[in-house]
């Protein structure tokens, strides 16, 4: 299989999620019902393509906690734990230590130390021995160089971003292959990659999920970026994440891999 993990942890929503920290303008219409349904979607899917889905227990106090790809950067052999940008997320890096304890799945662990702070949502990693990191509002360049730390075996690209989070201009798909936004995220940045490129119209299905066999999970509205994709010779996998979008997620939001190239 030539997608980058096996195995990852999810969360759903909790009861509290409609207060989840979101710019978007119609956060207040979230539907918790839908959003569950959606989740329920999203898993579904994950495990159809073979993934092994590992479920964490709603996090009442965290109300973003559904966004389950930033606490950490999970993999086989080492997982690093961040140290959330935004402050109203902290603790959920230790729920998250606390699941991977309950669920077996625990190799060397790394934290992220103050005043570092690291997202997953900046991280991309590639079967390239590189791993590229956005300097954001949310990942600093302490929390940079400590994950450099962590992984001497791995090339760290760090990225200067004006976005939310790295991710949400570009991601990365197989073989050295990368959706991108050009508009959002300049191609200088992955020296020897190639691309598909989304226009700007498009950028939030730019934050997408490969998960094997050429098949890509994408937010479903985006026929432009379906046909970018068929033409690159990819399947892209539409799937609403209406309620997800509100709460300024994406795809790649909705779970931590466990990478076994980590």
């Amino acid at each position: 299989m030539d997608r980058l993990f096996d195995m990852a942890l999810v969360r759903p929503p909790s009861n509290t999620y409609e207060n989840c920290v979101s710019s978007n303008p119609h956060k207040s219409e979230i539907d918790l019902q839908l959003a569950r349904e959606q989740h329920r979607t999203y898993v579904s899917v994950l495990r159809e393509h073979g993934i092994k889905v590992l479920e964490s227990s709603a996090l009442e106090k965290y109300p973003d906690s559904v966004f389950m790809q930033d606490p950490a950067i999970l993999g086989v052999k080492r997982s690093i734990i961040g140290r959330f940008g935004e402050p109203t997320r902290r603790g959920e890096e230790d729920a998250i230590l606390e699941d991977l304890h309950q669920t077996g799945q625990v190799s060397a662990i790394h934290r992220i130390e103050s005043p570092g702070t690291l997202e997953g949502g900046d991280v991309i990693i590639t079967d390239m021995q590189r791993l590229f990191v956005g300097e954001s509002s949310r990942s600093n360049a302490s929390g940079i160089h400590q994950l450099s730390v962590f992984l001497p075996n791995v090339t760290i690209v760090k990225v200067k971003t004006n976005l939310f989070h790295l991710l949400c201009g570009c991601s990365y798909l197989s073989k050295g292959t990368m959706i991108i936004t050009p508009e959002l995220v300049s191609p200088d940045h992955f020296p020897g990659f190639k691309f598909v490129k989304f226009d700007k119209k498009d950028a939030y299905a730019s934050d997408a999920l490969y998960v094997g066999n050429r098949a890509v999970l994408i937010p479903s509205g985006f026929p432009n970026a379906s046909k970018k994709l068929v033409d690159g010779g990819y399947k892209p996998i539409e799937i609403d994440l209406s309620e997800f979008y509100k709460g300024d997620g994406g795809v790649t939001c909705l779970c931590s891999p466990i990478y076994k190239l980590l």
